[in-house]
């Protein structure tokens, strides 16, 4: 996992809530943080479903770009949670919690199965013996890729002060590894300005990613297909474990 403009850049940053708003993911997480008196909240990014648990729990929000944690601090409700700029990879903060998250898909930036396998641990390290994890992958069965070309990927979007925005993305995917490269395109129409990002990311099997939570000491109680508790079939577009640690006798 190397440097990644899309979330370092704060001109590009900028754009990342217009496309990456409240929706069924955050919804589920809120009500799984109903039970909870402490949440770990991995690859934050800017922040919007950890400032609104505050109002039910302690946050804690960990990412590793210094950009997205701007706005996190800057949100209504950021104040009431402890911001960490670290690596999922190697994270120590020396406490466990009720509830660890790891959700937009940001498990997929763990280009190896090293890498995926060392986050899995951190969130071992800092799971309580009764707490639950959650994260999200989607399922390269699904191949979501293949709607990411220029032509199915283009949108318009509406920036605050910015104004129209047209956006889309180019791709191209290595069966090999599993890992897709792709860029994301942003042009302003008032100014004719143009930003842009090369992004990585691995789709894994649900096989190989039963394994590696199995490694890493933890278990899952129910896969989901969907943010709306569809059972996760060899069809879905979604990869979403839950569980907890594995309880040794």
């Amino acid at each position: 996992m190397s440097e990644d403009r899309l979330y370092d850049d704060p001109d590009l940053v900028q754009f990342y809530d217009l496309e990456n708003g409240w929706g069924a993911d955050f919804d589920f997480c809120t009500r799984l943080a109903e039970e909870a008196k402490s949440v770990l909240d991995l690859g934050c990014g800017t922040g919007e479903l950890a400032a609104k648990l505050t109002d039910r729990c302690e946050v804690t929000g960990v990412d590793p770009a210094a950009s997205m944690l701007q706005v996190a601090r800057a949100r209504p409700g950021g104040e009431q949670v402890t911001w960490i700029q670290g690596d999922a990879r190697g994270l120590e903060l020396g406490r466990r919690f009720d509830l660890i998250l790891l959700t937009g898909h940001a498990f997929q930036v763990f280009l190896t199965p090293e890498d995926q396998l060392a986050a899995l641990r951190t969130m071992a390290l800092h799971l309580s013996p009764r707490g639950r994890f959650l994260f999200d992958s989607r399922n390269p069965a699904a191949e979501a890729w293949r709607n990411w070309g220029p032509e199915k990927s283009r949108r318009e979007l509406e920036h605050p002060t910015l104004g129209a925005v047209e956006a889309w993305n180019d791709v191209a995917y290595d069966p090999q590894s599993g890992i897709a490269t792709y860029e994301t395109h942003y042009r302003v129409e008032a100014t004719g300005e143009h930003l842009s990002a090369t992004s990585k990311i691995r789709f894994t099997p649900k096989d190989e990613l039963e394994t590696l939570i199995s490694e890493a000491g933890l278990h899952v109680t129910r896969w989901y297909g969907d943010w709306r508790s569809g059972p996760c079939t060899p069809a879905s577009k979604e990869l979403i474990p839950l569980g907890g640690l594995v309880q040794l006798a």
